[in-house]
């Protein structure tokens, strides 16, 4: 894919170098030409310093032949405007822009914008680890939604293998985490659970 990022922080350099080590085309955008320094030293992308918001520079940068466009600065309003920049004047259908505010998700809904809210991800995050680690999950890649739910392995339970726990006629065994913290992915059912394991079954949602 031929991405081009917005925005030089420490997500923009980290988002380009995975990009760029997994064999994409990149460009990235930043004010401060300084902040390119800190990119991979192989990073084979292209830097372009300049006003994420004027055209030339984005033009520059190649937007007009890019299939995907992440806004990624510090700053939630320049990645709203960039972001409709990029799908208004050119066409860019695949747009992703950071906010810091869960706040402004509904206005990024309302424009029809995808944005990822990195303080709602690690606030969630951390709740869950703190009060609600076993609480059930879900995953979303693309337009399929995986749900997860975890199951402790009760007395009777134990010797038994995990297609032999009671499940929901919609899910299916996924892994087995160990009470030592080890897992293991549920591929043939061989493994006889012990006390404290735990086996997490997963299903689809949509």
């Amino acid at each position: 894919m031929n991405v081009l990022v917005i925005g030089s922080g420490r997500l923009g350099r980290y988002l380009a170098d995975m990009l760029d080590r997994e064999g994409h085309d990149v460009a990235i955008i930043d004010e401060n030409a300084d902040n390119f320094r800190q990119l991979e030293k192989d990073f084979s992308g292209i830097t372009v310093e300049g006003v994420p918001m004027d055209m030339k520079v984005l033009k520059e940068a190649g937007i007009e032949s890019c299939d995907a466009v992440a806004a990624a600065t510090p700053d939630d309003n320049l990645n709203i405007t960039v972001s409709q920049i990029a799908r208004e004047f050119f066409g860019v259908k695949n747009v992703v822009a950071r906010i810091s505010d869960p706040a402004r998700e509904q206005v990024f809904k309302k424009l029809g914008l995808k944005s990822i809210c990195h303080t709602k991800w690690a606030g969630e995050a951390m709740l869950s680890a703190l009060v609600r680690p076993w609480d059930d999950r879900h995953l979303t890649i693309e337009t399929a939604t995986m749900g997860f739910r975890s199951y402790l392995v009760e007395r009777r339970d134990w010797g038994s293998t995990a297609d032999e726990l009671p499940q929901r006629p919609d899910e299916a065994p996924f892994a087995i985490i160990h009470s030592d913290g080890s897992t293991e992915l549920c591929y043939h059912h061989l493994t006889h659970l012990t006390e404290g394991d735990r086996v997490i079954f997963a299903h689809v949602e949509d």
